[in-house]
């Protein structure tokens, strides 16, 4: 299929272009953990998780060092503990997140995903208890990750569940007042959440899934800037033919993230499930989506010429995905993570993107107002609002949307934050209006679906 030019472009990719898997991460399904007794139900989870992924990380390093490709992070994402947990009170649920904390440690993996309740019709008793008890789970845990899809497409926006996680972010916050919020930064509120996205924080295992599968997360934002760059250097290019620059540099990006994937879904003899090919960045120079937009001639990222150049960059990513494997799935897109990519978070504290640009331009890209650091004074309306706005645009657009907001107590608009690691640091953006309390997230009840949802 690949001419042998574009196989040599592709070792160079790995040589010299620093390319990497970013992400393998094995979903494992609890349901035939449940127990109404605690102590059983914790023994139960240690016993599934540890048996599928005792090792997974021994795996993901020797198979990337077969063929010089690393595997940077490896993950766990489960079945949502607010169902398979639905029986158990906040307290205990806190106790959950506790016992998984430990589990990730005993396996060595970066996260564990699937802290999560889905509540886009209505909040349970088990998805209440999970919420309740998210903000003391984040603050007192360093692997956990949670996610609450609070909307979609087909049943409308939960504003019920809007304000409620509204207040769970504000509380999860002051509970880690010391950390700048840290607790925020593994949180995602979510619209139209994807059930196989190995990228945290969002990550969970579907009901629909199987009982254990690898799903593969590659990056590549720093391949695909170099891409554009080589060939632009040569002579200047209409931005169709700059779009099949980038398709085809994704197509043979997502061919090496399966080829990791598979070998590791192998020897584990677990299913491969899917590979996202999303840009997702990193703080490191040259590993920035940022950076694209500047090699496609734009001053910043958040200029006039933005949102349309990240429809490109998102439509060509999942082009040359789609091309490349008939199992793409999670996101496959452009992330724009504020704190998350260095040259994006300059432009934030440049002035080049306001929250009102970055949330335009998150109705053409992956995922939506991402690790993005606002004054600790903001009121929950307020907050409920932006979060109310960004599943709205998932709603009505048929596509994922999520909110990775960090209120970050006791400091303002310009000031510098700093959450560490691959998290990155970034300046507090502006947020108009801050301290307004309108009533209209209170109202609550839910935000009807649109028509164009009936497709039966």
């Amino acid at each position: 299929m690949f001419e042998d030019q574009e196989i040599i472009s592709t070792i160079e990719m790995v040589k010299n272009e620093n390319l990497d898997v970013r992400a393998v991460t094995l979903g494992i399904n609890l349901f035939d953990c449940i127990s109404h007794d605690l102590n059983v139900f914790k023994k139960n989870i240690r016993k599934k998780i540890i048996g599928h992924a005792a090792t997974l990380v021994e795996t993901c390093d020797q198979v990337g060092e077969k063929y010089g490709i690393k595997v940077v992070n490896k993950r766990i994402s489960i079945s949502p503990i607010a169902l398979v947990g639905a029986c158990f009170s906040s307290e205990q649920m806190v106790e959950i997140a506790h016992e998984l904390n430990d589990i990730a440690k005993t396996v060595n993996i970066d996260f564990i995903g699937g802290f999560s309740a889905l509540v886009e019709k209505g909040i349970a008793k088990g998805d209440q208890a999970l919420i309740d008890a998210i903000p003391k789970a984040l603050a007192t845990t360093q692997r956990i990750c949670a996610s609450v899809n609070v909307a979609t497409t087909k049943a409308g926006i939960n504003m019920d569940a809007v304000l409620t996680m509204s207040r769970a972010i504000k509380k999860a916050a002051a509970l880690t007042a010391d950390e700048d919020g840290l607790a925020c930064a593994k949180l995602c509120v979510f619209s139209n959440i994807p059930q196989d996205m190995p990228f945290m924080a969002g990550a969970y295992l579907g009901v629909g899934q199987a009982d254990a599968v690898i799903n593969v997360g590659v990056s590549g934002p720093g391949v695909v800037k170099r891409a554009i760059e080589k060939n632009l250097s040569q002579q200047r290019l209409p931005l169709g033919r700059i779009a099949e620059i980038i398709k085809r540099t994704a197509c043979k990006v997502t061919r090496v993230g399966e080829l990791i994937g598979r070998e590791v879904a192998d020897i584990l003899n677990i299913r491969f499930g899917v590979v996202d090919l999303s840009l997702a960045p990193t703080p490191t120079v040259g590993d920035s989506v940022g950076e694209i937009f500047q090699a496609l001639g734009l001053t910043h990222i958040g200029v006039p010429g933005s949102t349309a150049a990240l429809a490109m960059l998102n439509d060509a990513v999942k082009k040359g995905g789609a091309f490349a494997s008939s199992h793409v799935g999670g996101l496959s897109g452009a992330f724009i993570p504020v704190s998350e990519d260095l040259n994006i978070a300059e432009a934030a504290r440049k002035g080049f993107l306001s929250i009102e640009k970055l949330e335009a331009m998150t109705c053409v890209c992956s995922v939506g107002l991402d690790m993005v650091a606002v004054p600790g004074n903001i009121t929950e309306q307020v907050l409920a609002g932006i979060i109310a706005d960004e599943m709205a645009i998932g709603m009505i657009n048929a596509k994922t949307t999520a909110t990775r907001i960090i209120p970050v107590p006791g400091k303002k608009a310009g000031d510098s934050v700093n959450f560490g690691g691959l998290l990155g640091k970034a300046s507090i953006m502006d947020v108009p209006h801050l301290d307004l309390e309108d009533i209209f997230v209170e109202y609550g009840g839910h935000i009807p679906a649109p028509i164009h949802s009936l497709k039966n």
